[in-house]
Order: C-alpha cells, then sequence, then structure tokens
C-alpha cells in the first residue's frame, strides 16, 4: 500500500494500517518526514504516534521513501492524504492533489495490475470524478474511491483504531470493498456509499461539529446573563438521548412550524437582544428557515402546472396544529402569484377547528373554505400537480403515486417508492 503525505493524516493512516499488517510505503517530498520514518520516529508528535511507527518499521511493514513509482509498482492501494487548504477566497486548495494525480499519471503508464487510488484528503463533491477522469479513460485497471478521515489531531491514533465512522464510497463496488476491508480488523461497520456522499460527508461531519461548538457557547452566554448555570443546562440537555443528541430532526425534508419553536426562538433571541447580547447562530436560525421555504416555493413554481394540488395543511402529519406551518405560508405565496389551489389534510375539518388555530388560518388564508377539500381523489382528479407538505400513509401514498400527476415532494417521503413496496 502506497500512503501519499506524511503530514497528520497520512503519517497516522501509515503507521495505523502498518499495525494492523500491511505493507505500508509512504510517500513525501518532504526529507525531514522521511528521514524521521525511516529512524522509526514521528515526525510530529501525536500520542501513540511513535510507538506505532516504532514497532512497525521494526517489522519491516513500514518505510518512507520519495520515490512514488518504486512504491507504486509494489502497492495495490493508493491512499493519498495531501492537504487541502483554503485559499484566501475561502475555497480550496487542490494544488498539492493535483500533483499527486500527475504523479500518478506518470506512473501508471508503466504499471500492469489495478491500483485502487483512494482519496482521505477532504475534497468538495465531485472533485474525484472531476481529477480522474482523464486517467480512469487512459487506464481503466484504474479504480477512485473516497476514503475520508475523521482524524483529530491529539486522539488520531485512537481515532483511527477506535473509529466511531468509516466512510468509503465509489462506484466501483469491488474497489469500494477493497478499501472497506482494511478496516475489518477494527470490527466497525463500514458505511459504504456514493463516491459523492463520501466526499460530502466530512463536510457534513466537520460543519456539525462547528455547529454544536457555537450552539453550546451561546446557550452558554445566555445562560450565565440570565444567572443560570451552562453546564447544569447543557449536562442536562445530553441526557435526552431521544430526542436531543440523536438522530431525530436530521432529516432533510420541508421547513419547520408549529406553536413551539417559531416562538420560543423568537423569544430567546428577543430577550438576549434586550440584555445586549448577540446570538448569531440562534438569530439566524429563523432566516434560514425562510429561506428554505423559500426554495420550496421556487421548485413548485417551477413545474408548469396552475391547478396544484397539496397534501397536508397541519404544519406535521398527525395532528390539526396549523400554527405558523409553513405549508400555509407557501400557499400564501403560490396564490399570489397566480396559482390555483386544492388542499387535503385527513385531520382538517374546517368545521371543528377554533380558537388561535382558526384565527392563524383564516388570517393567511382568508378564502381556505374553497380551498380545502374532504377527499383525496378530488384534489387528484382536478389537480396538474401534487406537492407533499407532509409524509402520508400508505393508501394517500398508493392513491398519489397512481394518479401519476408530477410530483413535488417537500417532505422527500420518496412516495412512490412506498406506495411500491405496500
Amino acid at each position: 500500500m502506497a500512503v501519499f503525505g506524511l503530514g497528520y493524516v497520512g503519517s497516522v493512516t501509515a503507521a495505523c494500517l502498518a499495525h494492523l499488517g500491511h505493507e505500508v510505503f509512504g510517500i513525501d517530498k518532504d526529507d525531514i518526514k522521511i528521514d524521521s520514518i525511516r529512524a522509526a520516529s514521528a515526525p510530529f508528535f501525536e500520542p501513540g504516534l511513535e510507538e506505532l511507527i516504532r514497532e512497525s518499521v521494526a517489522a519491516g511493514r513500514l518505510t518512507a521513501t520519495r520515490d512514488a513509482q518504486a512504491a507504486l509498482q509494489k502497492a495495490d492501494i493508493a491512499m493519498l492524504c495531501v492537504g487541502t487548504p483554503s485559499a484566501p477566497n475561502g475555497n480550496l486548495g487542490l494544488d498539492q492533489l493535483e500533483r499527486v494525480f500527475e504523479e500518478l499519471r506518470q506512473h501508471l503508464a508503466t504499471r500492469t495490475k489495478p491500483l485502487i487510488v483512494a482519496v482521505r484528503s477532504t475534497v468538495f463533491p465531485g472533485t474525484v470524478e472531476e481529477l480522474s477522469a482523464g486517467l480512469a479513460q487512459a487506464w481503466p485497471q484504474t479504480s477512485f474511491v473516497s476514503n475520508p478521515e475523521f482524524l483529530r489531531e491529539g486522539t488520531a491514533v485512537r481515532d483511527f483504531m477506535e473509529p466511531s465512522l468509516v466512510v468509503v464510497g465509489g462506484a466501483d463496488r469491488a474497489a469500494v470493498e477493497a478499501v472497506a476491508a482494511l478496516y475489518a480488523p477494527l470490527g466497525v461497520e463500514v458505511s459504504c456509499v456514493s463516491l459523492r456522499t463520501a466526499e460530502m460527508i466530512k463536510y457534513c461531519c466537520n460543519a456539525f461539529h462547528a455547529l454544536k461548538i457555537a450552539f453550546a457557547n451561546e446557550v452558554g452566554a445566555l445562560a450565565a446573563k440570565l444567572l443560570v448555570s451552562p453546564e447544569e443546562v447543557m449536562q442536562t440537555l445530553c441526557r435526552d438521548d431521544k430526542l436531543n443528541v440523536s438522530a431525530a430532526y436530521l432529516k432533510p425534508g420541508f421547513a419547520f412550524g408549529g406553536s413551539c419553536l417559531p416562538k420560543d426562538l423568537r423569544a430567546l433571541t428577543y430577550r438576549a437582544l434586550r440584555m445586549d447580547l448577540k446570538l448569531p447562530l440562534l438569530e439566524a436560525v429563523l432566516p434560514s428557515n425562510e429561506r428554505h421555504l423559500e426554495r420550496a416555493v421556487k421548485e413548485i413554481l417551477e413545474i408548469p402546472a396552475t391547478r396544484i394540488g397539496v397534501y397536508g395543511l397541519a404544519f406535521k402529519e398527525n395532528t390539526d396544529d396549523l400554527r405558523e406551518s409553513p405549508i400555509i405560508s407557501a400557499i400564501e405565496q403560490l396564490l399570489g402569484k397566480g396559482k390555483d389551489i386544492r388542499i387535503f389534510d385527513p385531520h382538517i375539518d374546517l368545521d371543528s377547528i377554533y380558537g388561535s388555530n382558526r384565527s392563524y388560518l383564516v388570517n393567511s388564508l382568508p378564502h381556505i373554505g374553497r380551498l380545502m377539500a374532504r377527499d383525496l381523489t378530488e384534489v387528484l382528479n382536478w389537480s396538474e400537480c401534487v406537492v407533499i407538505a407532509q409524509k402520508p400513509p400508505a393508501e394517500a401514498a398508493r392513491a398519489i403515486s397512481a394518479s401519476h400527476r408530477p410530483l413535488v415532494d417537500l417532505v422527500r417521503s420518496h412516495i412512490a417508492a412506498v406506495a411500491a413496496s405496500r
């Protein structure tokens, strides 16, 4: 195995894979790093790294070289671990990765056996496809996958040996499985995904980590201003592993609404501003939700249809709560654009709703009476396209699918697949 780049990621990857029993050639242009590993020493401090390098060099499983051609002649897998630093404008710097691909292009000409190229460098979705296009065409025996790293400096060796997530993505299933097999001794279930998904997930993970830190810091700042213990708040919040520290809500779909989330976000940010405390992350949540709603309306307007059927009026399924339902706002905008709307919601009976629920609906859609239908079939037969604003039950999903109307599935219910599987 050839590991290109002996920085933090490359050195840890090379040492850990050698520790697992693989023969590893580390490749770099930096003589200091090469000489350090050849001398069985870590090129930088990272807990546990020097011990692994010393062990693997002594066993003959790890060496370092500048000679990429010699390493590639012996390797079945090339792992690219070079840096992708930020450019001055914030864009990704691909210079180092492009140089490695150029090296591959030069050396593949003399290679006769297949090679798997696994990119561990953090790159934007589509990068591996773009950089490998010429190579894949000229040397079809070469496969390309993405194998992003999730190593934190200071705990990188432990993160590799005790991974919480391993991702391998690519179009060549055999190549994906071959790279996934490298991690078999660790007893982790590898997530085998598409190439672009693998590239995207690294950004998603890092953005989520940054989001959590910023959220905790903003909550802590507000709590302290209110003479509340920030630590007690966050420790208690984290005890809920059903809704808070969990997969709950982490599903791309429609904008949020209802009687709680918008109201409470407004209250928090209002109170903070009254105390001269800026909380830009929390202040951005409602505008972000509005932008998502705007994208949904734009998607609907791109369908060449005048008569639009809508499934779902409440802010989510299995409720009749209409307060701040995002689809009501979307319908207002669609009506303003001259669209005809018919709505079906199995839990909404206009004669039964009252109080603030009814007030919100009537104020938002004064002519709601002529927009609502009591039967889904009526809406489907009338409409030229159907907007799914809440997840329908199986029977409704089958009816919508059977109507063969163009769909705008705002909640990503994958309705055609659901209907076909029932």
